[in-house]
């Protein structure tokens, strides 16, 4: 193989336009069921020898330059088709045309074609009917306006995707390493990963020396996966030797042969099934469009009343038609679209102050409907940061300090165990703070390195301090990295205040204690007996049950006589100190822990009618111990799981309907039907999804939303993107959110807290009752503007109020006072209660028009009369 290197940026790029327009034009339906299936990939499981052969490439040599042109043909580039955009004018037009729009747009044609037949009768008619048309379109076009300002409708997802392609790939071509656009990477050829590079393309692992990839965006998982040449596991997202398209690569080296490229990706899957969705119409949308319906029958009920009225009383034909358009127009509640947008804007910016980033205006009333929120785990329940939350020393488990502010328990530091456990940590450690953070928190300052080695660098940081100073004076001499298949990390160090050299060992517990014949207890060494066995083997479950990622770690003085000072230490084949027969110190154990204010939250949700179920790509066991800690598992509910192991029974032995709880993994989803989905979602009042991908993510919110939930989805990364675009409200995280979950996604938290969330919900439900109570103030007015009319017909008086007049007053005086309504504080049991029913529930129904029309308007009316 050679190994100099040509840079040819533009070599293989020549044919990519025409590539492109003839892949666009073939004719291929894109079938949203089949990508909502299970990821289905075969390449990981092949004999390296027939996959390479069976796509005509070469370790050595790679692909020809011929075999490349072609499968660039065939599959053309390797980039994200883009989906049709919707143009910013249609936007803005259904924003002028769109829901109330359509009925002011209706009254003022209607008042325009009043006039004309007014014109045919009259020589010189009033123009109180084309001034009320003017207003109404000047009103629309200004709300139209305000409305596509404020929203500023976002359809860019796929070119969030875009950012997210790599530019450049190394490959091997005709026996040379050549450098190319990404984008013409073709299936078949070698790539080269390295440390800081993001993959190119889907690729199989032929070669792999220490890497470890960032699947964060495709998995949930925040923790760094080992990649290896082996298949671990038959599904693609789990298994060791795949690497995916527009991951990072976050340490180490390797060699893979490209498998899958452009929409074929993992990633080209989701952004597919992203684009595809039809996210439907909001609630507030509905309930819109079903108070446009009541409004014109009732002004077209009226209308035709007066209709027969006015032939009734001998009026001519045109005029009895002038005033059926009168009375129709009067009934249009000319305000009411300023009223309701402004009023949702006000909200909008409440909740902007409370780190609720609305982009859609009508998001803000949907989040107040919610009655289930489906939540990501990392990042939104918990702090997103591994920290240490419990040690084993002396044989006994302490409990660390896992608090954002540090004001939790204190364990005891003079033990000597404890502080040769914190030097192990110091020392064998790659993680680094980065410069410059002094006057910040130990907990909230930067960092280099591995998610546990972090964790391990500010606990130890924060309990010993000088961590820096410690590495400085024991200088290392030797270091074994951590690999998959020895699952440990040891480094010799250069003691100052000793003699001897000290070898430190990090790693899987079981197999560093493998590699120990003694323990260190209160100081002092013993061997390691079956009653030490038993204490460890019950400590390692305990913290292992709790959903923490466990570490063990020893030591051991090197003699001076056999490891005199200078002696020079050898890591290769030959190394030449010892890695068995050391002294076990003790267990460390991480995790991600919860937000301070998140259980206080989910108490509320539930307290306001609202399931939380957690769907994450994390562990089972961590997702349980995570859900149990912020109360999403409440106190004294046990899953199927739980009961068995209680009852000492088979899990098929316990009764349907007894656990009010559950675990669900992503592979018995994946083998459950719709209806047992359906089922699970409405009989268990406390669900947990765990190891799922963006697939059965959008499936459980799309079962949500079949049993007639209003569902809010929260997510961060590119795997969250299809389910926050099928909710009816997705919620990205401001600060860890990927740009694609933020296209997505119609509000985003500035904060990352769920917290935000019920904040969210609260000024939702307020919001919607403030509306009611506007809209009622504003239809009290038509009874008052249309009696006169009926006075006029009926007995000749004069018109007391004239067209101009009534839209003076439904713009002018009616205008500020409904808008001033969306200040009202909330009820008392605003989240006591449960979430409205969209069904029964209306924002405007029969009770609310007749109230505003047959108690409040008819006594406007008395008091016109009587006065």
């Amino acid at each position: 193989m050679a190994d100099s290197v040509e840079t040819k940026t533009g070599s293989y790029s020549g044919g990519v336009d025409v590539v492109k327009n003839k892949h666009e034009k073939k004719n291929q339906k894109i079938n949203l069921d089949d990508l909502k299936k299970e990821l289905e990939m075969f390449e990981h499981k092949m004999e390296l020898a027939e996959l390479l052969k069976s796509l005509e490439t070469n370790v050595d040599t790679g692909l020809t330059a011929s075999v490349a042109a072609r499968n660039l043909e065939r599959d053309g580039p390797n980039a994200l088709t883009p989906q049709k955009q919707t143009s910013e004018w249609v936007k803005f037009l259904k924003q002028m045309f769109g829901g109330f729009a359509m009925l002011l747009w209706v009254g003022a044609l209607l008042c325009v074609f009043a006039y004309i037949i007014r014109s045919t009768r009259e020589e010189s008619p009033a123009k109180d009917e084309l001034y009320l048309g003017i207003a109404l379109t000047v009103t629309v076009i200004l709300s139209g306006f305000f409305s596509y300002y404020q929203e500023a409708k976002s359809s860019r997802i796929m070119d969030s995707f875009k950012k997210m392609i790599p530019q450049e790939a190394v490959v091997l071509r005709d026996g040379k390493k050549v450098t190319i656009n990404a984008v013409d990477c073709v299936v078949g050829d070698i790539t080269f990963v390295k440390f800081g590079d993001r993959i190119p393309a889907d690729i199989r692992i032929i070669d792999c020396r220490g890497l470890k990839v960032d699947n964060s965006s495709l998995t949930g998982e925040s923790e760094p996966q080992s990649r290896g040449t082996e298949c671990s596991s038959d599904n693609p997202i789990e298994t060791k030797n795949l690497a995916f398209f527009s991951t990072n690569a976050v340490e180490g080296t390797a060699t893979g042969v490209v498998v899958r490229t452009g929409d074929k990706t993992v990633m080209g899957r989701i952004a597919i099934l992203a684009s595809g969705l039809e996210s439907g119409q909001t609630p507030i949308a509905i309930e819109i469009e079903h108070f446009i319906h009541i409004i014109t029958g009732v002004a077209v009920f009226i209308g035709i009343s007066f209709l027969i009225i006015s032939l009734a009383m001998g009026y001519h034909w045109l005029e009895a038609v002038v005033f059926l358009i009168g009375i129709i127009v009067a009934n249009v509640p000319e305000g009411l679209l300023a009223t309701v947008t402004v009023c949702l804007t006000l909200t909008a910016k409440k909740m902007a102050k409370k780190n609720c980033l609305v982009k859609h205006l009508e998001a803000v009333e949907t989040l107040g409907s919610t009655s289930v929120i489906c939540s990501d785990k990392t990042g939104t329940l918990t702090q997103n940061r591994m920290t240490v939350a419990h040690m084993w020393f002396d044989k006994m488990i302490v409990e660390a300090d896992t608090t954002e502010d540090q004001s939790g328990v204190a364990h005891e530091k003079e033990s000597s165990t404890w502080m040769a456990l914190a030097q192990i940590g110091a020392l064998c450690n790659h993680a680094e703070f980065k410069p410059n953070q002094d006057n910040i928190s130990i907990l909230r300052r930067d960092c280099i390195g591995d998610a546990s080695e972090i964790a391990i660098l500010k606990f130890i940081e924060s309990s010993v301090g000088n961590v820096i100073d410690k590495r400085a004076k024991n200088k290392l001499l030797a270091e074994i990295p951590f690999n998959s298949t020895d699952k440990f990390q040891a480094s010799v160090h250069e003691l100052a205040d000793d003699k001897r050299y000290l070898l430190v060992m990090k790693g899987a517990p079981e197999r560093i204690l493998d590699r120990c014949s003694t323990i260190l207890i209160n100081g002092n060494e013993y061997p390691i007996d079956l009653e030490i066995k038993r204490s460890y083997n019950h400590a390692y479950e305990e913290l292992g049950g709790l959903g923490e990622r466990v570490l063990g770690f020893c030591h051991y003085y090197l003699p001076v006589d056999q490891y005199p000072k200078g002696f020079l230490f050898k890591t290769d084949e030959e190394q030449n100190f010892p890695l068995e027969g050391l002294c076990f110190v003790g267990l460390l154990s991480m995790i991600d822990p919860p937000r301070a204010a998140v259980p206080d939250a989910v108490s509320k949700c539930r307290s306001a009618g609202i399931k939380v179920i957690m769907v994450t790509g994390d562990h089972p066991i961590t997702a349980k111990a995570i859900a149990k800690g912020v109360g999403i598992i409440s106190e004294g509910n046990e899953c199927v799981e739980d009961i068995a192991q209680r009852l000492n029974i088979n899990v098929e032995d316990v009764k349907k309907g007894d656990a009010k709880a559950c675990v669900i993994h992503g592979s018995k989803l994946k083998d459950i039907s719709q209806n047992d989905l359906d089922e699970i979602l409405r009989t268990h009042t406390e669900i947990v999804f765990a190891r799922t991908s963006p697939q059965q993510k959008l499936i459980i919110v799309e079962g949500c939303q079949r049993v007639g939930s209003i569902v809010a989805v929260t997510g961060d990364g590119v795997n969250d993107s299809p389910a926050l675009k099928k909710a009816d409200i997705g919620v990205a995280m401001g600060i860890a959110g990927s740009d694609v979950s933020k296209q997505a996604a119609d509000m985003i938290l500035l904060d990352d807290n769920f917290a935000s969330i019920v904040t969210g919900v609260e000024e939702g439900r307020l919001i919607f009752d403030n509306l009611k109570k506007s809209i009622v103030y504003t239809l009290t007015s038509n009874i008052p503007e249309i009696t006169p009319f009926l006075m006029y017909i009926l007995f000749g008086i004069p018109l007391p109020l004239g067209t101009v007049t009534i839209l003076c007053i439904d713009l002018g005086t009616d205008l500020i006072p409904a808008i001033s309504l969306a200040y009202e504080k909330a009820e008392s049991d605003i989240m006591k209660r449960k979430p409205r029913d969209p069904s029964h529930d209306k924002l405007v129904n029969e009770r609310l028009i007749s109230v505003a029309y047959g108690m409040i308007g008819m006594a406007q009316v008395s008091f016109f009369i009587i006065v």
